[in-house]
């Protein structure tokens, strides 16, 4: 993949795309840890937090490129990237949080930033290499690009994403395209799916994508809505002496 080109420019911006979709609990995570530090030192930790938790990214991202040339790894990399597209699009359980210990110390706060970017950023990962099709080159430029965006602009992001649903929608469908892509391109099957699957180039990846979103909105739509208290409160009040 030539730098410039179309196609080169169309895979940074989907790994844009899913770092912004799959880092919003990373932002989350920055602050969370710098929230104790010295006003003055909440910058430094920030940036240093960040730098080190893209430079863990890309050295995972590598090594997922280096596995994923493995046959039938691909193929287990679309499957898990698909449950995640799903999961994304059910609705919040409301018992979540996150346990993140502010650290008092610089030291400290950078190493949370990273350790905790390390455990969660799995999804991310695994849908970056997909996205950059083996090419670490375009992995680096893309996150270094993404940087600003999720540190500056994920509180942004967030909020459109809660104000209009159809953002993560987006983002999940931008999942199963990638891992639709991903598993017709295995080492194990790739000449198969080019031989037998019309347009292999993109009709696997709109399969995936729409596989995504059908799945999710359904699995989404059979769970139970948490229950409406209609007496406004009267019960907890019929309780007080």
């Amino acid at each position: 993949m030539e730098f410039g080109s179309p196609q080169f420019w169309a895979a940074v911006l989907q790994i844009i795309a899913i770092d912004i979709v799959l880092g919003g609990d990373n932002a989350v995570v920055i602050a969370l840890a710098c929230r104790k530090l010295p006003e003055r030192q909440r910058n430094l930790g920030i940036f240093w937090g960040v730098f080190g938790a893209i430079a863990l990214r890309v050295v995972l991202v590598f090594f997922a490129l280096q596995l994923l040339a493995i046959p039938y790894l691909k193929i287990v990399g679309g499957v898990l990237l698909v449950w995640i597209g799903i999961k994304l699009l059910q609705p919040e359980d409301g018992s979540g949080g996150h346990e993140i210990d502010a650290s008092t110390t610089l030291m400290g706060a950078i190493r949370t930033i990273i350790v905790a970017d390390a455990v969660m950023s799995l999804d991310n990962v695994i849908a970056i290499a997909g996205a950059a099709k083996d090419s670490l080159a375009l992995v680096v430029f893309g996150l270094v690009v993404s940087v600003p965006i999720i540190v500056w602009g994920s509180k942004l992001v967030m909020t459109l994403m809660d104000r209009f649903p159809v953002v993560v929608v987006g983002g999940a469908a931008l999942l199963g395209w990638i891992a639709g892509g991903m598993i017709v391109h295995d080492q194990a099957i790739q000449h198969w799916t080019t031989q037998n699957i019309p347009a292999p180039g993109w009709l696997p990846s709109l399969a995936g994508a729409a596989l995504v979103v059908l799945v999710g909105k359904f699995l989404s739509g059979r769970r139970p809505r948490p229950a409406v208290d209609l007496a406004g409160g009267d019960e907890q009040a019929g309780r007080e002496p």
